[in-house]
């Protein structure tokens, strides 16, 4: 559906984005990540046909962005994080608007209308002014027109940002929903959305792309060893015993607890150890270990494989890169060379508030050439 293919972008000779290559599949849910500045941005509007790559080809559905542009942006719906609204129009009336300039065929632009106005929960609002909308009813209007025209893609930038809990909930489920029909490439910095709604994830650093694959599948690429938490019932020294004559294992880190106060317990209660182990082979020894602690008579409360979350592994990628401070391509160490300010320190972000880096690449953007 969507191929980029050895993408760069740059501004007054330094590189925004260099040599983005990836592809994306019908009925994917694609998460785009990438700290502030990275490029996300410049991503988005060269895919979206507002800027043209300074080199390298897009196609949407095999029709090239840069050629026939009018023909492929047909085929995309975008929102970005503040949706175009007309304040002054009412809900029905903007649909019409949109659809009209999305070339949907006037016969039909009434019953789409009526489908995005039940599909999107706008149910009731038809006649309302846009002014009057709540921000979530607003994400609701906006995604209506990025999809009204049924696109193949639809590229969604920070779209539950400034929302209350109820409102990121119910807007996620759209996406969900919208996913099950169309391409979604999502931009967030709210990291559990990505884990919550995407089967892929995309990872961009200093304009590169820095990781590619499955959530579930990422942190073990990145691990050393299979991890395992376990918290067994004894005493600290007689299950360290019991490991080191198994020798299978490697004890990572250990927690001894008493066990809490409480008049049903007596004082000869065996202590609680909790362990984090991992495996000398590094293959899954769990059933092993089962029986091994079992019959030294330390029974298992807890036992839980550990994996990289998404968060550990955007900060190893991005603080990784940003300390080996090395780039073997001499184009990208003409832009870490060059008299610009240095980037800001990365961080993942959690809340909904864009930094000044993200404004600053969007201005960036804003002066760039128009498709």
């Amino acid at each position: 559906m969507l191929k980029v293919q050895q993408v760069s972008k740059w501004y007054e000779g330094n590189r925004g984005v260099h040599k983005l290559d990836f592809e994306m599949q019908r009925g994917e849910i694609v998460g785009f990540l990438g700290p502030n500045g990275a490029g996300k941005t410049t991503t988005m509007r060269m895919i979206t046909g507002y800027l043209q790559p300074n080199e390298g080809v897009i196609t949407i559905d095999g029709i090239p962005i840069q050629d026939k542009g009018r023909q492929a942006r047909s085929k995309i719906g975008y929102l970005p994080e503040t949706p175009p609204l007309y304040e002054d129009m009412s809900v029905r009336s903007y649909l019409k608007f949109v659809a009209s300039i999305r070339d949907v065929p006037a016969r039909e632009q009434k019953l789409r209308i009526s489908e995005m106005i039940s599909r999107l929960g706008l149910n009731g609002r038809e006649k309302q002014l846009v002014r009057s909308l709540s921000k979530g009813y607003k994400q609701r209007l906006g995604l209506a027109g990025a999809i009204i025209h049924n696109p193949d893609l639809l590229v969604l930038d920070e779209p539950t940002s400034g929302l209350d809990p109820n409102q990121i909930l119910e807007i996620r489920q759209l996406i969900q929903e919208i996913g099950e029909n169309h391409t979604v490439l999502l931009s967030t910095h709210i990291l559990p959305e990505v884990d919550a709604l995407c089967n892929r994830v995309l990872i961009i650093h200093e304009g590169k792309l820095v990781m590619d694959g499955r959530p579930d599948a990422l942190g073990g690429s990145m691990e050393d060893g299979f991890k395992v938490k376990v918290e067994v019932r004894g005493k600290r020294e007689q299950v360290l015993d019991v490991l080191r004559t198994w020798g299978k294992v490697e004890v990572e880190s250990m927690a001894t607890t008493l066990p809490p106060a409480n008049t049903n317990l007596t004082a000869a209660e065996p202590d609680m150890t909790g362990l984090l182990l991992t495996g000398a082979s590094g293959e899954d020894f769990r059933e092993e270990l089962f029986y091994v602690l079992s019959d030294a008579k330390l029974p298992i409360l807890e036992m839980k494989k550990e994996s990289l979350s998404l968060e550990n592994i955007f900060q190893q990628l991005t603080t990784r890169e940003t300390e080996e401070g090395q780039v073997s391509d001499p184009a990208v160490q003409d832009l870490h060379s060059s008299d610009t300010a240095a980037p800001t320190a990365i961080t993942v972000e959690h809340g909904e508030a864009a930094s000044s880096d993200d404004k600053a690449e969007k201005d960036k953007d804003t002066g760039g050439n128009r498709s």
